[in-house]
């Protein structure tokens, strides 16, 4: 029996318990990928989340297609969204069959949530154009934060979920040899990779700071050389 992805939609309300990161991250890593490809014909997006990544990606392309298992998520985004032009389906990632090829697929935030993530990744190779671009976003377990955490005693293994993670849904930490090792297996090349939000201390530790702001774009800005890192790895992928 398949998850009710409805369960874990309110994560993804206004004023949830990770919001300041997940708008920082958000509204940032989907301009990167942007000034990668500057301009697509066809874009895949897989999960619509809090949907501000969609309302940016759907200014970099002609044709805008966005796939969400959740229908609450859906309703939220067509309801805040209602100037959107794209194409919203309904469906889990392991049932979606387009009749098209896509120059540009992101899977951002994705691979963390889902059951077999070599399957999608598999799966949606063939999703690509000749030449298309995959982008995958995950969060990285051996962020700097969570390290200072290991050492701490705060977390019990590198790994470990937190109660953030479960309650988003999350199954699985990567790091950056994981992820590589992932895309590796089932048949892409990295061809770029850079870090999302190098974060040296907690949230509430930082908050105090009276430049907040600045301190957190500067992170974003910092942490684009540093990976290993950083909160978030973002990865740009052709099929090999």
């Amino acid at each position: 029996m398949k998850k009710d992805l409805n369960a874990v939609s309110s994560e993804y309300r206004p004023n949830g318990a990770t919001e300041i990161e997940n708008n920082l991250m958000l509204n940032w890593y989907p301009h990167r990928i942007i000034d990668r490809f500057n301009h697509a014909g066809a874009l895949l997006e897989l999960g619509l989340g809090h949907g501000y990544t969609s309302r940016i990606f759907a200014q970099a392309c002609e044709r805008h297609v966005i796939i969400d298992g959740a229908s609450e998520v859906i309703d939220q985004f067509v309801q805040n969204t209602p100037d959107f032009k794209g194409e919203i389906v309904e469906a889990y990632f392991e049932d979606y069959t387009p009749i098209e090829q896509f120059d540009v697929i992101v899977m951002g935030f994705i691979l963390e949530h889902v059951d077999d993530p070599d399957l999608i990744l598999k799966r949606y190779r063939q999703f690509l154009k000749p030449g298309g671009k995959l982008y995958v976003a995950v969060p990285n377990g051996k962020s700097m934060n969570r390290r200072l955490g290991l050492e701490l005693g705060v977390i019990d293994d590198i790994y470990s979920l937190n109660a953030n993670d479960i309650a988003l849904g999350h199954q699985r930490q990567y790091c950056r040899q994981t992820l590589t090792e992932a895309v590796q297996r089932t048949g892409y090349r990295v061809t770029y990779e850079e870090g999302i939000y190098l974060k040296p201390l907690p949230l509430a530790v930082l908050k105090t700071l009276d430049d907040f702001d600045a301190n957190l774009q500067a992170m974003l800005r910092v942490g684009i050389d540093f990976p290993d890192l950083c909160v978030a790895l973002l990865m740009e992928l052709d099929a090999q």
